[in-house]
């Protein structure tokens, strides 16, 4: 069983930049790719980042690109989530999570959660 735990999000400003973390315990993190996505109110969950076991291949959802950037440490059981330049459509639930297949952008490709941290920007 692997535990993910976000850390706590936060109200920003648009413009502003925001860092979530995510610590895994449990499992065999380094050997696992993560993902980040997304949830606002009414809509479905939505991918936003992920990034392979070692750290060297990432991929973004269009609407971050640019902005957000992920990143891990394998040595901490932690994966992180940049996000930079952030629009009042980045407010979310963001939550981690650990991959299990190649389908990457979908949440049933994810095995394990996080509770989720709420990440609120105002305009």
């Amino acid at each position: 069983q692997v535990l993910l735990v976000e850390s706590r999000g936060g109200f920003v400003q648009a413009g502003g930049s925001l860092r979530l973390s995510c610590a895994a315990s449990g499992g065999y993190f380094s050997m696992n790719a993560m993902g980040w996505f997304r949830q606002a109110p009414g809509k479905e969950r939505e991918f936003v980042a992920t990034i392979n076991w070692s750290g060297t291949t990432t991929d973004y959802s269009n609407s971050v690109k640019g902005r957000f950037t992920i990143s891990r440490d394998n040595a901490k059981n932690t994966v992180y989530l940049q996000m930079n330049s952030l629009k009042p459509d980045d407010t979310a639930v963001y939550y981690c999570a650990q991959r299990r297949g190649s389908n990457y952008r979908i949440p049933s490709d994810y095995r394990y959660w996080g509770q989720g941290t709420q990440v609120t920007v105002s305009s």
